[in-house]
This record gives structure tokens, C-alpha cells and sequence, in this order.
């Protein structure tokens, strides 16, 4: 038989996904609407679809370990002894898994006294024995024992494929050495047993010079060393070792390749199947006459082999801008020096107007050899009509990254139309991560090019500018072909749901070049002022770890969790709060926050993190933030991450500075207004509580917030029923932890441990509570009962947040989203309002001549603008009104603004 690379015998290790599939966080949450468990049949049967639209394999075998024990038990009895039980939540979903795979046409082997591994290697052996090359599917690394060449390894997880050359990087191995290797190193997960303290640059590094295990044994006198003495130590049981991890590969079996044949999916078992575990869109699949086993859920079939094209000349640029003018939208992308905005230049362009087309213009690859190209400044002169046009409509993926870096060669890019990102993100914000890997795999089944295949990894990357353009273009071309097909994939899901498309079209993509010109324009730092205090910081920390080891009897570091955990609970006898999942004392900042009450060493301990971190992550990092061509810190705002719509920020992360402490005011006053101007701080007032009253429609709530009361202060009058003016500051404060407690799903123990009392008088607050306001306790009833129905909640504005859990059969994970089911539509309205008010400045803003006022900072229900100083006092009524007019709620919007020389004194 002659050797067929179009129609490899495909293998899949299906007990390796099936586990990995498993602890997927998101898959682990899939349930049907019984509350049955789905996440690792999901996983592993997506994986399996994605398989088959990129191999249609002709020869395929699903292989599992089968129940009980297996020759290796024999030759060692501890083999895997350590091992838990497979997990209920995971047992359950084995035999739906092994029916579908059965439905989907798939042969499946399972062989007893032997594992999974063994079969798969018996056949790929036998395989390469007839001339039929062969691709194993796995996540094993045990596996790269069997990689030559006609056996290769893929790793759908996580995109990687391994050949011998692949083996060798990743190892530092040759594949025929990988047995020897992992009998140096051992195996946890297996419980094979290496050399202590051996790892795996060791080990290569020692195969290196011997070439095997069996030569190193016999030089193993003349190892120096701890690692010497480790290994003489070992000799007994390395060759134990060694059979324990070879695969083997001489099995008796029923089945050989070529009987491995793929047979017709029973589309009417599959379609019971699918209906049981609730898996909608394949089962639409089916009704639209397909068999669902050749893409990924929801997917649109890859792109037959795509045409990439590689811009050198004149007239081939002039051709795609025809092209580019004539289409009315395309998807672009841009390459660059940089994942740093400000800094970042442009390498490459890549557009594509049509699936299975697109093309790269190399513009500045400077390698030795490059060939010639382009000349950049003049290509982004002549892209710049297309690009500044309003009327062409842009697809990008994370488009905002792309607006900064062209604004940095003086084009701005206008005509943003949809973000492929964010398009993923407002369909489901938990189901994937939104970047471009993740989600072309969900929506197409289609694993692209990552750039470590390109670029590399670790030191060693290299910039894009590196990169030769044999390989760097296809990766350019694809980002751009790859965005078109997934804007066809998901704008019809998104339309179909009017909902949705109006948080996209009158929210998150204005927002785009709103946030585009915030990190654009940055905001000052004083450098000197934290220069100084950093000293002063490190000061105080070198005193904190001194009266920290006085007070325990002995030095310790107080950055190991480990050291803390042996002197808090087994020196110091502390209580035990609660554990980690390995079962030892937690020392997490909760627990030690509890202690402190009672005990003045976690309290040290707690100063001293509060105040190393924010030494390590603002005082010392802000200064070296400062960009050099601005002189100002550019942060990045993230739209894609918070599921329940708000921003985050990163590099600095704004998000995350304290104000309830000196120190953590201090960093706020660092970040300062230019000269001749002001910082103009704008906070929404509790927006949570007011949005809470909108929902509830609660007499009680709305009558005190249309008053313009103090609402902590009526809820105090209510609950603890007395005047509001005899009201007391501590009952003020609880009522304060009930109104806020309430709507984050606090619980009467919860509320106890706050306040400081009796879980019996928490519960009669919140009884109370509920009573003088039973607007609120109906709200929240029909807002658990809706997400049990429907699997999500929606904001004002109709954002989504899908909850996952809301019928898991795990009552922790259950209780989990239901809290979150009260609060989200909360925080994702209160995120919604802020992003319109932001979008309808934005336009204000630019409207205005002279530039006196510029926005510069978003940070949770806070806006902080720099604006000329003699401006100051009319701009501050005109931000208000605006902000205040960003939303029509059945009570007032209140914005408290102030006025400063630096963000802490404008706060």
C-alpha cells in the first residue's frame, strides 16, 4: 500500500480528551436542561468534528483505556495507585460519549490489560508497516515515543503538532529517546517513579551526552554531584521505570488499520442523542439535512483550500485597493513590531474580501535576505482614502489595537463596522475566550496558524519584522480571511437576536474609537512624587517584617504562603478557617483578614502584601510605564473580558488601586493634570442600588431615591424601625452591608461575619429587609426563576450574561449562579450606562475647539477627564448632565463630580 499523506490513518487517544475536555472551566459548567452534566462529551465530540473537517479521514480509530487493571499494574503494583476515583460528574457522560461516537460512524476500540496507549501504538506501528502514515490525536506526551516519519501528533486543545523535529524542540529529546527520558524524570500523573530531583533539562541534557538510558547507567560513576548520587541511587528501579513507560507496541488485535474504516453517521440515534443532551445547534444540523459530524457547533465548514497572496508589486497592491474600494467592507489586520500600542510600527497589512482569498503586503521584513518590498510609507498612503473612509466598513479582530497602531504612522482609521471579538463576546461572554484561536475553533472548527508557529517562543522569538515571509504571510493572510469567515458565522446568530444587536451596534462598537483615543491621549504621572514613595514604602515593609518576626518567635519570609501556613497553624496554633483544595490551612488574604481581628501576626502579614503589592505593581512600575515620545502612561482597556459587560484595564490595571487606605490614595495622587489644566473626577452615586430600584419597581425604593434621601439611611429607619433622624452611624453602616450585600447574593452568614453578630440577628435584618421592601424579594425570586428557564439574564439594555450553572446538580455551583443571576443584570446595566454616557461625550468632546477637554480615564462607575482649567467649572455642569442623561430609569441618575490638581483631590 502505498504511503497516502491526503488520508492518514487518524488515531484519537479519546481518554486523553475525554479528561481534558473535563477541566475545561467553561465546558465544566455545560449541563442539558436536566441538569445533567455535558462539558466533557461536548468537548470531546467538538474535538472529534473538528478532526474530521480537517482530515475526512477514511481509516479512524477512537481509542479508551478500558476498565480495570492492565499489565503495568502487574509489574508494579503502586502504578496509578495514587489516582483518585473518576468523578461522578464525569462518569455519567461516558456512555452518552461512547454512543455518540458509535452514532457519528466511528470505530471504537477499547481492549482489556492494556491501555489506550498501547493499541494506539500497536496500530500506528502497523500502520507505518503497510505505507499508511498516521496522525495521533492526543494530549499525551507519553505519545512522542511513536513519532517518525509517517506518525505524527496533534493536539486539537491547543493547536500544537508534533514531528520529529517538533519532538526535539519541545524536549531537547529525539523521539527514539523520549522512553529513557521519561523513565528520568518519571511520571506524577502515572506514578512511575524517576530520578528525585531530575527534571527535564536534566535529563535531556545527560541523553545528550550519553545518547540512552542504558549508556548513562553505565557511566552513571562518573555523574557528579546531588544528581549523581540521585541517580546511582535510582539504578534499581530505572529499568522498571522504562517498561513502565514504553508504549507497547506488539498487541494480538481484532482490528488492523485498514479494517479502521469510517462508516455513515446513524443520523436518527444521532438525533436522539443530541436531543438528550440538549447539543441545539448540531441538532439543527441535522434537520437541515446534515450529519453533524463534520464541523464544530454552530460552524460554518472551513474554507477549501484557501488562496493567500503575497503583495510585492505595484500593480497587484493596485488591483486588491480596486478591489478593497469596490467591496463595500473587507477585513483588515495589521502586523507589527509591537504588542505595545504606543510603540508599536507597523511590519505588514494584511484585507480579505471574499472566503478562501486574502493578501499580505510585506512592508518592512528586514531579515538578511528579505526580498524587496513596498515602500510602507507609500502603501499607507494610498490605503489611507479606504482607511479613513466612514462609508467602507472595516472587519477586524480586536480592531481597537489595530486604530492605535495605524494613528502612530498618522491614519485614522474610521469605518469601523464589527469586531469579530466583540461580536463573539456579546453572543455569549462565557462560552470561549474571544481571541482569534478560540474562536475560530468554536465557530469554524478551524485551528489556525499561532504565532509561536512563526515567531517562536521565549527568548528566542522573534519580532514579526524577523519572521521570512514564506512564513509570515500565510499567518498575516489567514488573521484577515479567517476574521471575514467569522463575521459570516456569527452576524446572523447576533441579528437573529434584536437584543443583542443593538449592545452591539449602539454600544460596544462606538465604544471602540471612544477608548482608541482615551489610551491614545494617557494621562501624567508625577514619577518624583512616586519615586518617593517607594522609599518610604520599602521603609515601612522592612519595619513591618521586622515586628512580624518578633511577634513570631523567629525569622520567616513573609512572602511564602508556605512558611506562614507552618507557623500560623502549626507553631502558632491559629484556627483553621478553611483549606486548600490539597487539604493544607489556607492562608488567602480572606482568611487572614478573619484572623486579624484576634491576632496581631496575620495582620502584619496582611500589611505587608497590601504594601509590597502595591510597591511592586504602581510605585516602582508606573515610572517605567511613562511612554518616551508622551511622557504619560497609556493603559489598555479591555472590552472582552468581564463577563457582565464592564471594562477592565491592564498595563497599568486602574481598576485594582485601593482608596480605602493612605498608602493606596497616595498612588491617585500621582496621576496628575498637565500643566495649565485640571483633572475632573465624575462618579456615579450608587448606581447598583439605583438600578436595583428600576428592576424592582420596590414603592419603598423609589420612593427614597425620587426624594433624594439618604437611602442607607431610610433602609436603617425601616429595618430597625426608628425616625430617620434618630438613625445611628452603625446602624447607617448596616444597612449599608444589607443594601450592597443583598444585591452581590450575600447570605445572613455572610452579612453575620460582616457586621460582627449572630447569624440568627443577620437573618431577621434580612427578613426585615424583605418585609419593608417586598418589592426587591420578588424581583429576585422572578430573576432565579427566569435564568432557570431561559439560562441567562439580561441588563436594561438587553446584554446577556448566559449562566452556565443555573441547573447544575452541584448545589455550591448552583447557588453560585444564582447569586450571580441577581447581580449581573446590575453591574452589566450600570456597565452599559457609563459605556453610553462615554460614547455620547466622546462626540461632545469633539466637537469642542481647542481641545480643552480630553477623557482620560475610566475606572468602574467613574470618569476622570483633563480639562483646561479656566474652562473647568462649565465643563464639570455639562459632564454631569450627560452623564446623568445617559439612561431613563424610574429614579434619578446622580453623578457627584469633583475638581483637582490630581486624581486623589478631584476624587
Amino acid at each position: 500500500m502505498a504511503v497516502n499523506n491526503s488520508a492518514p490513518l487518524l488515531l484519537v487517544d479519546g481518554s486523553s480528551y475525554l479528561y481534558r475536555a473535563y477541566h475545561v472551566p467553561n465546558l465544566q459548567q455545560l449541563t442539558n436542561s436536566r441538569g445533567e452534566p455535558t462539558g466533557a462529551v461536548y468537548g470531546v465530540v467538538n474535538m472529534l468534528r473538528s478532526l474530521l473537517a480537517e482530515y475526512d479521514p477514511r481509516h479512524i480509530a477512537v481509542v479508551f483505556d478500558a476498565k480495570g487493571r492492565t499489565f503495568r499494574h502487574d509489574l508494579y503494583d503502586e502504578y496509578k495507585a495514587h489516582r483518585p476515583p473518576m468523578p461522578d460528574e464525569l462518569a455519567a457522560q461516558v456512555e452518552p460519549l461512547l454512543a455518540l461516537i458509535r452514532a457519528l460512524g466511528l470505530p471504537l476500540l477499547q481492549v482489556e490489560g492494556v491501555e489506550a496507549d498501547d493499541v494506539i501504538g500497536t496500530l500506528a506501528t502497523q500502520a507505518t508497516a503497510h505505507g499508511l502514515d498516521t496522525v495521533i490525536s492526543t494530549g499525551d506526551k507519553d505519545m512522542a515515543q511513536l513519532v517518525n516519519d509517517h506518525v505524527t501528533l496533534v493536539n486539537t486543545m491547543n493547536g500544537t503538532r508534533l514531528d520529529a523535529d517538533g519532538v526535539r524542540e519541545k524536549f531537547g529529546v529525539a523521539p527514539e529517546q523520549i522512553i529513557d527520558y521519561l523513565a528520568l524524570i518519571g511520571d506524577t500523573s502515572d506514578n512511575i517513579p524517576g530520578v528525585p530531583k531530575v527534571g527535564p533539562k536534566t535529563a535531556a541534557r545527560w541523553l545528550a551526552a550519553w545518547g540512552s538510558l542504558e549508556a548513562l547507567i553505565a557511566h552513571a560513576d562518573e555523574i557528579k554531584g546531588k544528581a549523581g548520587e540521585n541517580l546511582r541511587a535510582a539504578l534499581e528501579q530505572l529499568p522498571l521505570s522504562r517498561t513502565l513507560a514504553t508504549i507497547r507496541c506488539d498487541l494480538a488485535l481484532d482490528s488492523s488499520p485498514e479494517s479502521l474504516l469510517r462508516q455513515p453517521a446513524d443520523t436518527e440515534r444521532l438525533h436522539a442523542l443530541y436531543q438528550a443532551l440538549d447539543f441545539k445547534r448540531w441538532l439543527a444540523e441535522l434537520d437541515e439535512g446534515g450529519a453533524g459530524a463534520g464541523a464544530a457547533a454552530g460552524a460554518v465548514a472551513p474554507a477549501v483550500d484557501p488562496v493567500y497572496e503575497t503583495l510585492l508589486d505595484q500593480s497587484r497592491l493596485d488591483a486588491w485597493l480596486e478591489a478593497l474600494a469596490a467591496a463595500g467592507e473587507f477585513a483588515f489586520d495589521t502586523e507589527t513590531t509591537s504588542l505595545d500600542y504606543m510603540a508599536a510600527r507597523i511590519v505588514g497589512v494584511s484585507f480579505a474580501v471574499a472566503p478562501g482569498a486574502a493578501a499580505y503586503v510585506p512592508l518592512a521584513h528586514d531579515y538578511p535576505g528579505a526580498p524587496a518590498q513596498l515602500e510602507r510609507a507609500a502603501v499607507l498612503e494610498r490605503l489611507r482614502p479606504i482607511l479613513e473612509s466612514r462609508e467602507i466598513k472595516k472587519i477586524g479582530h480586536h480592531i481597537k489595537y489595530d486604530r492605535n497602531v495605524l494613528a502612530n504612522h498618522g491614519i485614522r482609521l474610521d469605518g469601523i463596522g464589527y469586531d469579530t471579538m466583540l461580536e463573539s463576546y456579546i453572543l455569549d461572554s462565557t462560552a470561549t475566550r474571544h481571541d482569534m484561536d478560540s474562536v475560530a475553533l468554536k465557530y469554524l472548527a478551524h485551528t489556525t496558524i499561532k504565532y509561536e508557529d512563526v515567531a517562536g517562543k521565549g527568548k528566542h522569538q522573534l519580532s514579526f519584522n524577523e519572521i521570512p515571509l514564506e512564513t509570515a504571510a500565510p499567518y498575516a493572510a489567514e488573521d484577515a480571511e479567517v476574521t471575514l469567515r467569522l463575521h459570516a458565522a456569527m452576524w446572523p446568530q447576533l441579528v437573529a437576536e434584536p437584543g443583542l444587536e443593538r449592545i452591539y451596534r449602539e454600544i460596544e462598537i462606538p465604544l471602540v474609537a471612544v477608548l482608541s483615543d482615551m489610551e491614545q491621549t494617557g494621562v501624567a504621572i508625577d514619577t518624583a512624587m512616586l519615586a518617593r514613595h517607594s522609599v518610604e514604602l520599602a521603609r515601612r515593609i522592612v519595619e513591618l517584617e521586622q515586628e512580624a518576626r518578633r511577634e513570631a518567635g523567629q525569622p520567616f519570609n513573609l512572602g511564602s504562603p508556605k512558611q506562614i501556613q507552618e507557623l500560623l497553624f502549626d507553631k502558632l496554633q491559629l484556627p483553621v478557617l478553611a483549606k486548600t483544595p490539597t487539604g493544607v490551612p489556607s492562608t488567602a488574604e480572606s482568611v487572614l483578614a478573619e484572623l486579624a481581628l484576634d491576632y496581631p501576626l496575620p495582620r502584619l502579614i496582611l500589611e505587608h502584601r497590601a504594601l509590597s503589592k502595591l510597591k511592586s505593581t504602581y510605585t516602582d512600575r508606573l515610572p517605567e510605564q511613562v511612554c518616551p515620545t508622551t511622557g504619560r502612561v497609556h493603559t489598555s482597556y479591555h472590552q472582552a473580558v468581564a463577563a457582565t459587560g464592564r471594562l477592565s484595564s491592564s498595563d497599568p490595571n486602574l481598576q485594582n488601586i485601593p482608596i480605602r487606605t493612605e498608602e493606596g490614595r497616595r498612588i491617585r495622587q500621582a496621576f496628575v493634570a498637565a500643566r495649565g489644566c485640571v483633572l475632573v473626577a465624575a462618579d456615579y452615586s450608587q448606581i447598583e442600588l439605583r438600578i436595583m430600584a428600576h428592576l424592582s419597581s420596590d414603592p419603598g425604593l423609589l420612593a427614597a431615591f425620587a426624594a433624594g434621601e439618604d437611602v442607607h439611611r431610610a433602609t436603617a429607619a425601616e429595618v430597625f424601625g426608628v425616625a430617620p433622624e434618630a438613625v445611628s452611624g452603625d446602624q447607617r453602616r448596616s444597612a449599608k452591608a444589607i443594601n450592597f450585600g443583598l444585591i452581590y447574593g450575600m447570605s445572613a452568614f455572610g452579612l453575620a461575619r460582616q457586621l460582627g453578630i449572630a447569624r440568627a440577628a443577620a437573618q431577621e435584618y434580612i427578613d426585615r429587609y424583605f418585609e419593608r421592601y417586598p418589592g426587591v424579594a420578588a424581583y429576585m425570586e422572578a430573576t432565579r426563576e427566569q435564568a432557570r428557564s431561559t439560562g441567562y439574564v439580561e441588563t436594561v439594555f438587553g446584554r446577556r450574561l448566559h449562566l452556565p450553572d443555573i441547573r447544575s446538580r452541584n448545589g455550591a455551583r448552583r447557588a453560585a449562579a444564582e447569586r450571580t443571576a441577581i447581580n449581573a443584570p446590575m453591574q452589566g446595566t450600570a456597565a452599559d450606562i457609563i459605556k453610553r454616557a462615554m460614547i455620547d461625550l466622546h462626540g461632545w468632546i469633539g466637537t469642542r475647539a481647542g481641545g480643552d477637554v480630553r477623557m482620560i480615564m475610566q475606572v468602574h462607575d467613574e470618569l476622570v477627564f483633563e480639562v483646561d482649567a479656566a474652562t473647568a467649572t462649565a465643563v464639570k455642569e455639562e459632564i454631569r448632565t450627560r452623564m446623568c442623561a445617559a439612561a431613563a430609569l424610574r429614579v434619578p441618575l446622580v453623578v457627584d463630580i469633583g475638581v483637582g490638581g490630581n486624581w486623589d483631590e478631584a476624587h
